[in-house]
């Protein structure tokens, strides 16, 4: 998943612990404007939920014992039905699309599931769901890496499900394809949001976006969430005082990193994005994209704080 390039060191203490990938990012890559307007958002009254730690630490399991999830395997199957099942309940949408890969055409979903507010905006919670292709030859579960943030997006549902909300409605997007099939490039990754994107251009539902808020390898147990070079000021404001609020600054914003993930294709069409991602699993990311990528490497606190900062940024995007 994701190529990181390393920006600026925030804290000199954070030195040792840098992003083990190098790997430049393209020189199209959007960044957002430093002059960009800072929105006024009056929060909501209604206080933030907090999620079921435990339950959301469960969603994974579930989903690691599904084994591999690439496209065509039967994995891939299983989580989809499942995803199916848990958002059958949630005015879901199944955004089917055939990519073509360096490795050949796959029949691709996105899974969008829709709790309605008071206001024709939108704030999007984003996840992929998928385990590598190209790593279909060694056990790879991806308990971290899609399998944390697709368990919080499902916890943060049952949060949402059955109540009556103010502002502008929630969107849960579970996207396939974000892995590349072959090696990372501008055509060989990211194939979901790039399809979702394009197609949310054309009907004009990108403009209606008022946040657009991805999670990525998130259930890290040592939880450091980067701070991304793509994410508007006002954004990663809204993100800081919800930890300060929460208590769980020292897990936040400790680096300044360019990423490359599922929020690159919204940010290019103008989405105000953030990417709440942990680039730092195991000593020198030793974790990523290997057969370690498990449960034991995991934390419910790691969810829990992830959650509860998502859901406070929703509470603070929410009001006129």
């Amino acid at each position: 998943m994701i190529r990181p390039i390393p920006h600026m060191l925030l804290l000199a203490t954070m030195a040792l612990t840098s992003c083990a990938s190098t790997k430049p990012a393209p020189q199209t890559e959007a960044q957002t404007p430093a002059e960009d307007p800072k929105p006024s958002f009056k929060p909501s009254a209604e206080p933030a939920p907090k999620i079921d730690a435990a339950r959301a630490m469960q969603y994974v399991r579930e989903q690691v014992a599904f084994g591999p999830r690439w496209p065509s395997s039967p994995g891939h199957k299983k989580i989809q039905d499942y995803l199916r099942s848990k958002l059958k309940r949630d005015g879901l949408e199944e955004d089917r699309f055939t990519a073509s890969t360096p490795v050949g055409k796959f029949d691709l979903c996105n899974f969008i599931a829709k709790f309605p507010g008071t206001t024709d905006q939108i704030i999007v919670l984003a996840s992929h769901y998928e385990t590598p292709y190209h790593l279909k030859d060694i056990k790879f579960v991806g308990a971290n890496d899609g399998g944390s943030s697709t368990a919080l997006l499902l916890e943060i549902a049952n949060q949402l499900r059955g109540k009556k909300r103010t502002g502008p409605a929630i969107w849960l997007v579970f996207f396939d394809g974000e892995e590349a099939f072959k090696q990372w490039s501008e055509t060989d990754s990211l194939y979901g949001s790039r399809h979702l994107a394009e197609k949310w251009k054309q009907d004009g539902a990108a403009k209606r976006i008022r946040a657009f808020i991805l999670a990525d390898m998130i259930g890290d147990a040592d939880l450091n969430i980067e701070l991304e070079t793509k994410s508007p000021p006002w954004l990663r404001d809204i993100t800081r005082q919800a930890a300060a609020d929460l208590n769980v600054s020292a897990h936040f914003f400790g680096r300044e990193t360019s990423i490359e993930d599922d929020h690159v294709p919204f940010a290019r069409i103008g989405v105000p994005v953030i990417d709440l991602i942990d680039l730092d699993y195991g000593f020198n990311n030793v974790f990523h994209h290997s057969a370690d990528d498990t449960l034991d490497k995991l934390s419910p606190r790691s969810l829990e704080i992830v959650g509860n900062v998502i859901l406070e940024m929703v509470r603070r995007l929410s009001g006129d």
